[in-house]
Parts: C-alpha cells; sequence; structure tokens
C-alpha cells in the first residue's frame, strides 16, 4: 500500500513534466547561449525517443557584428536523449562567415576569447566555440572543441574569417 500511496502525487506525465522541469533549470543554469537550428538529418531510428540525429546550429558572434558560425554536431537519441541525459559524441564542425558588414560595436575584442559554449551532457561535457585573433593577417580564427571534466577530446576544428584591412580589428592588449 505505501507503493500506491507514494505513487499517487505522480500523476501521468508528471515525471516527463518534472525531468523537462529540472533540465530547463540546469541550461539556465549553465548560461546556454541560445543558438538558431538551421536544420537536422537523422542518423539512426530509434523506437523509443528522438532519432540520433545530426544538428546544424547557427551562432551569432557577440561581440563581432556581420559574423556567423554554423556548427554540425552528432546528438544521441533514444530515452535518455530525449530526457537530456545522453553524452553527445565530441565531434563537431565549425565553418564561421561573413554574412554582412563586419564591426566591433564591443571593441576592442580579446585576443582570445570565448564566444559560445553549450551543454552535450548532463553535467560534465561541454561544446566550446573560441575566437582568436589573427593581427597580422586581419584575420578571426575560431576553433570549435569540447571538454569534459576529467579529460576533454582532442578533436577539434576550425575556421577563419579573414577581414578587410579597412577594418583593422580592434584588440585588447
Amino acid at each position: 500500500m505505501r507503493l500506491t500511496s507514494l505513487s499517487a502525487p505522480f500523476a501521468p506525465g508528471a515525471l516527463r513534466r518534472l525531468a523537462a522541469a529540472a533540465i530547463g533549470l540546469a541550461a539556465l543554469a549553465g548560461g546556454a547561449q541560445a543558438a538558431d537550428t538551421v536544420g537536422t538529418v537523422d542518423t539512426a531510428f530509434k523506437l523509443i525517443g528522438r532519432d540520433h540525429d545530426i544538428i546544424v546550429e547557427a551562432y551569432d558572434d557577440p561581440a563581432v557584428q556581420g559574423v556567423t558560425c554554423y556548427v554540425s554536431r552528432a546528438r544521441v537519441g533514444g530515452i535518455k536523449g530525449s530526457l537530456g541525459l545522453a553524452e553527445d559524441k565530441a565531434e563537431a564542425s565549425i565553418a564561421c562567415r561573413q554574412v554582412g558588414p563586419i564591426s566591433f560595436p564591443k571593441a576592442p575584442v580579446k585576443a582570445q576569447e570565448e564566444v559560445f559554449s553549450e551543454r552535450m551532457s548532463l553535467l560534465f561535457k561541454r561544446l566550446r566555440i573560441v575566437r582568436m585573433v589573427d593581427a597580422p593577417r586581419n584575420t578571426l580564427v575560431y576553433l570549435t572543441y569540447s571538454d569534459k571534466l576529467i579529460d576533454g577530446s582532442p578533436q577539434n576544428s576550425v575556421t577563419a574569417v579573414p577581414v578587410d584591412r579597412a577594418t583593422p580589428i580592434p584588440v585588447k592588449k
């Protein structure tokens, strides 16, 4: 009888709502930045939960107007993936492009700075994007990699956005 009385507060769907709320709070606590989802493709069918897929997201550089980074990464599906409990693979690809006139409204920019970070597991793994300034070539270099509390992954991807020499990159010394 105690089992019945303990389960009574959890009406059908209540556990699902509770898990979704916990995941939402974890994302807010981690300062997750919003990305625009460009699209997804399925890579493996899962009978229960969402399919395994590759997601492509667009991130606008917060300190450089006119530059957008496109990141593709694997996302684990199934029950754990649907609940946000699965750990996504460390593989990601990045392509940053000039999408408008480049300007630096938050000038000057740091010579090296993390510009985006997103969780890849509930607690320990993050996808990171770092902007570096190659001042002699007037170029913005973007690196994506993942790290983990204990050990990160050496898998990474890099891309560069050359800036017209008429617009020098203001670097913070």
